[in-house]
């Protein structure tokens, strides 16, 4: 919204509206109303496309005053079991945003390789000449707030002579890639607590504020203290052993100088700008111009100062803000925590006197985790979390926290409802009244401190974001979808419903954000799973393996994709793929879909279509009981039907549609490549057994159907149109779920797997012997195994002449044997019969090619004009290719 208004900092925001900050922000939040309603619109319309069905009229937002104030009711809870309070630390804080960034919301995608100049600076030790403290920082801004030198008692340091003549101080085993191996001599080496109680100058003592610190706190001003390993282990890996610490900036800096009682520095206010009582660097941004800190350094050098050991680049995982991309920097400020740490002043059966970490872990580990390792990054998460940081300062929309603090006594109390507030306002509700429960009007409202009765506002910070999605489960489940959760008024009827089945998003953030809120609140509000189970999936990444991006030209927007792609292609793309993977997306990928799956399924239905209306098939008079037919073509492809009906169906039911995709794509594929093609005979002009004709029809229609049907969750398009027009049925959507007629027939699939080895064996011998398969040959021997029968032998005939007609032989001769796997030998003796078959079956390719390419449909009749040699085939011909009259000539000619 910021960005589309065109304003720069916060305090554009509340000048929106010049001179007038209650009317700017209350613009600013419709504003921001607004732009929900305009994407979420968008976002719906994208969704239809995408063929999502949902009650899109009752969409449910978590900007609803449901849904904030049922996050009130949850923070009550909190607030009555003791886990909500105030906390003073050092936060991650995006300088643009103005605001702290909680824990959950470092992602690990939101570090970048960034390059930083950093800085081996040399501290001048008081009372010892020439000799200097070697700290090392990548964030030379933080200098000024330099407040103490951190060393590991137990480590060694050594003293080094440089070129110089200087000596400087660091750990032993970082000496030599510190000084690059350029230095006289070590005088000596020394524990860390040697070390401890050395007093140094810094390069910004002159500042008024740090001098203020300094002249107030001399003891502890400026010292060598010892590490705290479990707060900040010291590595030789990196740096120089001495750490330098800034107490008012990183974490572990400030939980060291809590524990040893360490003054700070403040040296940067919320936009990073330096603050007033720095001198020369008041009012210019530490991030913006880093480069200040170092001039200034090299400057005093020239000036016979003696600064900087080295300055040099170093390339690091930095991080950003999730929302702007900026930057962080580190900022100690009061915010509002959820304590994870903390045992409930609630009594209660269910808590057992564990703290809530303790309980999310048990509620966790009654949620189905797909994929399974899923479980394992959620635990990690929750036993290393910290405590979980809830408020956002400087933002304007968003939940307001219902906390009132007292700024007489400090007493806070936490709100859980707007009838309690309505209740305790001793003044502004009228104000109030008749908006939803967001600034600016929420703060109209005063109520009285139960302390001192003092009159006392709502703090001005907001919630945190995932706060919103993680009370979802109790929130959205309303009276005819208005009013009060269910949760709150009958909650008998929200009982219903809940846990949540089922719910889906990606793992890299969720587990920290999403998935972990809804665990939170859940756990807070009823000890128990929220959903049943989650599946989790990777990052939606671009071919080439990178983050998609518009400068690399590996982005595909949806409007794009779903015009080029096609919908049903994109959705299988994603429903194929496996969940624990990340996808990499793009035009190429999704061409091969289409290629090896979307269009072989289309041409069977084309193919169906096409064949029906030249065999004048009357759709409606299809027989239904396909299970009539003697073939065992057609035994066979419903028996593989009913398996794969069998399979998607308990896929779908373990949330695991990769492996439905898979039963799916083998169905297809055998329908394409052997039943079809070993059914080609059985239709056309050509083929004269009209019982087996229809049963041939009636086996495809009812595969179509069926497959239209489980093929629907994943291709609703696709799949629309072809059950319709062969069923004229209202949609597939409304159709009921196919059982499988009957027991699958593993007895006919076991078989026809049977022949199709033989066929692929068969296959790579005459390639091999390179001789084409159009090419018929008198006789093939198969030796089979002993364990390699056909349990049918009733029908083994029928399998005989598949195989023939497969293999293109006049004779099969089918024998057991003790060889161990099958063994096909031909007879290549290739009689000058055998050899004009062959031709013959090229000429009927190249017609068939030509009537294709000239646009001759299947039902035209053409003019053919072929060599004189194959004047014996004359009916053939005319029965096979549809020749009305065929004349004799030595060019092939078709028209």
């Amino acid at each position: 919204m910021e960005k589309e208004l065109g304003l720069k900092s916060k305090k554009d925001i509340e000048n929106l509206i010049p001179g007038n900050y209650k009317a700017s922000i209350a613009k600013f939040v419709e504003l921001c109303r607004k732009r929900v309603y305009h994407f979420s619109g968008i976002q719906t319309e994208q969704s239809k496309r995408l063929g999502y069905f949902m009650d899109w009229e009752h969409s449910y937002f978590t900007m609803s005053p449901e849904n904030n104030y049922m996050i009130w009711y949850f923070l009550k809870k909190c607030y009555e079991n003791g886990w909500i309070y105030k906390g003073r630390e050092s936060v991650p804080w995006c300088p643009r945003c103005e605001t702290a960034i909680s824990q959950h919301e470092m992602l690990t995608e939101d570090y970048k390789e960034i390059v930083h100049d950093s800085i081996y600076l040399g501290l001048p030790i008081i009372g010892k000449n020439h000799q200097y403290l070697i700290i090392w920082t990548t964030t030379p801004w933080t200098i000024p707030a330099n407040i103490a030198v951190a060393v590991d008692e137990d480590l060694d340091y050594s003293l080094v002579k440089g070129t110089t003549g200087d000596l400087y101080w660091v750990a032993k085993e970082a000496a030599k890639r510190v000084f690059a191996g350029d230095y006289q001599s070590v005088v000596k080496t020394v524990k860390g607590k040697t070390l401890v109680g050395m007093k140094y100058r810094a390069p910004f003592d002159q500042l008024p504020s740090v001098k203020e610190v300094a002249d107030k706190n001399p003891e502890t001003f400026h010292t060598v203290i010892a590490t705290d390993s479990k707060i900040l282990p010291i590595s030789t890996q990196e740096g120089t052993g001495l750490v330098h610490t800034a107490v008012s900036a990183g974490t572990e800096d400030f939980k060291l100088g809590k524990k040893y009682g360490l003054p700070m520095v403040p040296v940067i206010a919320d936009n990073a700008d330096y603050l007033d009582g720095l001198g020369f660097l008041s009012g210019k941004n530490a991030k913006k111009h880093p480069e200040i800190i170092l001039d200034y350094l090299k400057k005093k050098d020239t000036e016979g100062e003696n600064w900087v050991f080295n300055i040099f680049k170093y390339k690091h995982r930095y991080p950003a803000c999730w929302r702007c991309k900026t930057e962080l920097v580190w900022k100690v400020e009061d915010e509002w925590y959820i304590a994870m740490d903390k045992k409930s002043k609630v009594k209660s059966q269910k808590s057992k006197e564990k703290t809530l970490r303790e309980r999310m872990v048990e509620v966790a580990k009654q949620i189905k985790w797909l994929p399974e390792f899923g479980l394992d990054r959620e635990l990690d998460w929750l036993k290393n979390m910290h405590d979980w940081l809830i408020s956002k300062k400087n933002r304007y929309w968003g939940l307001a926290l219902p906390i009132y603090q007292c700024q007489k006594c400090g007493h806070f109390e936490v709100l859980g409802s707007r009838e309690e507030l309505k209740k305790r306002a001793v003044g502004g509700w009228d104000k109030f009244e008749g908006h939803t429960p967001h600034k600016p009007y929420i703060d109209e409202v005063v109520v009285k401190c139960k302390k001192c009765q003092a009159e006392v506002k709502r703090i001005e910070d907001v919630g945190n974001p995932w706060l919103d999605a993680g009370i979802v489960p109790y929130s959205t489940l309303t009276q005819d979808n208005q009013g009060e959760p269910l949760y709150l008024s009958r909650k008998e009827e929200w009982a219903k419903w809940f846990p949540v089945d089922f719910i889906t998003e990606s793992f890299p953030g969720q587990f920290k954000n999403w998935f972990y809120a809804m665990i939170a609140m859940s756990t807070v509000l009823e000890d128990v799973n929220p959903f049943k189970t989650v599946l989790g999936f990777g990052t939606l990444l671009g071919e080439d393996g990178r983050p998609m991006h518009k400068s690399w030209g590996n982005s595909i927007a949806f409007q794009e994709g779903a015009d080029i792609i096609g919908v049903d292609v994109m959705r299988w793309m994603y429903s194929r793929q496996n969940p624990a993977d990340n996808m990499l997306f793009g035009y190429r990928r999704a061409d091969e879909v289409r290629r090896q799956f979307y269009l072989i399924f289309w041409n069977i239905y084309r193919y169906f279509s096409e064949y029906s209306a030249l065999d004048k098939i009357n759709l409606k008079e299809i027989k239904s009981d396909i299970h009539q037919s003697s073939n065992v073509l057609d035994k066979w492809a419903i028996a593989r039907l009913n398996y794969v009906i069998t399979c998607v169906s308990a896929s779908l039911k373990q949330y695991d549609p990769r492996a439905a995709c898979a039963a799916i794509e083998e169905l297809v594929s055998d329908i394409s490549t052997w039943y079809i093609r070993r059914s080609r005979d059985r239709v056309g002009f050509h083929s004269k057994d009209l019982a087996d004709k229809q049963a041939f029809f009636s086996t495809l229609h009812c595969l179509l159907v069926d497959l239209s049907i489980i093929l629907s969750p994943f291709m609703p398009f696709i799949t629309e149109e072809i059950y319709t027009v062969l069923t004229n049925g209202e949609s597939v959507h409304l159709s009921s779920w196919p059982k499988g007629e009957g027991v699958v027939d593993k007895l006919v699939i076991n078989d026809m797997q049977i022949v199709r080895n033989i066929v692929e064996v068969a296959h790579r011998v005459r390639k091999e012997l390179r001789i084409k398969l159009r090419q018929p040959l008198a006789l093939v021997t198969v030796s089979l195994p002993q364990n390699t029968k056909f349990s049918d032998t009733k029908v083994q005939d029928q399998y005989q002449t598949l195989l023939k007609n497969e293999l293109n032989v006049k004779e099969i001769v089918l024998k057991q044997t003790k060889t161990l796997e099958i063994k096909v030998e031909f007879d290549i003796n290739i009689t000058p019969e055998l050899q004009l078959e062959g031709e013959l079956r090229d000429l009927v390719r190249k017609i068939q090619s030509q009537r294709k390419a000239q646009g001759i449909t299947l039902s035209q009749k053409i003019q053919l004009t072929v060599p004189e040699k194959f004047r014996p085939f004359t009916d053939y011909l005319k029965r096979n290719v549809q020749a009305k009259n065929i004349r004799f000539a030595d060019q092939l000619e078709v028209k």
